[in-house]
């Protein structure tokens, strides 16, 4: 089934209302969950995508009753604990219990802000020819993930026919490195899908989605 944090084009939520002037941060204590992450992240101890896997195998309920820092906190403490860095006592007491050698590759604090710009190239050599180009019609696969696998394909699109607008060249693929199979490089596309495709006849006749998927996601529609 569809993991619960793959809400785009979900019924039933309620409309999309932005908060306005939000702050940056709503707590003192966020700021120190994006320090964490930035700074865990950058060990190379895990991935970005082992990350947003943590966080989407919350409970369904957790899940849905956490705030956007609080699922970040959840995932840390569970990819912390799994790799060894603390362990379930250590977060229960709030301290360390015993002592620990110092993280591969530590960011420093003046590397904070470059590293929050430049992210973690994804870019990467083409192990074959691209399948699709710019203007060919493609069908997004309609298969599930399975539970505890991860995707970044939008359920939405599942099973829809859209038109390929770009081509991004290949990239690693977040299905294989969230679980630790390495980069596995995949060619990236553009895909413009129509409302009418996604939501039925009823939708606005003048609205398009347009998505980015990776090779595997998408089979040929003519």
């Amino acid at each position: 089934m569809t993991p619960v944090h793959d809400m785009g084009g979900v019924a039933g939520y309620g409309p999309v209302e932005p908060e306005p002037d939000e702050p940056v941060f709503h707590a003192g204590w966020e700021k120190r969950v994006l320090a964490l992450h930035v700074d865990l992240g950058a060990t190379g101890v895990w991935s970005l995508d082992e990350f947003r896997l943590a966080r989407e195998r919350l409970a369904p309920h957790d899940y849905l009753d956490r705030s956007y820092y609080d699922t970040a906190l959840a995932a840390l403490e569970r990819l912390a604990t799994g790799h060894g860095l603390v362990g379930p006592d250590e977060l229960a007491a709030g301290r360390s219990l015993r002592t620990g050698g110092p993280p591969p590759r530590p960011l420093s604090a003046t590397a904070v802000a470059d590293a929050l710009r430049r992210g973690r190239p994804s870019a990467r050599a083409a192990p074959r020819p691209a399948r699709f180009s710019a203007g060919d019609t493609v069908r997004a696969i309609d298969t599930d993930p399975g539970p505890g696998r991860h995707t970044r394909l939008p359920g939405y699109v599942r099973g829809r026919a859209g038109v390929v607008t770009a081509v991004h060249g290949c990239h690693a693929f977040p299905d294989a490195r969230a679980h630790g199979r390495g980069d596995d490089p995949q060619w990236l596309y553009s895909v413009r899908f129509r409302g009418r495709e996604l939501w039925g006849p009823g939708a606005d006749p003048t609205l398009s989605v347009s998505i980015d998927a990776f090779e595997p996601y998408l089979e040929s529609a003519r």
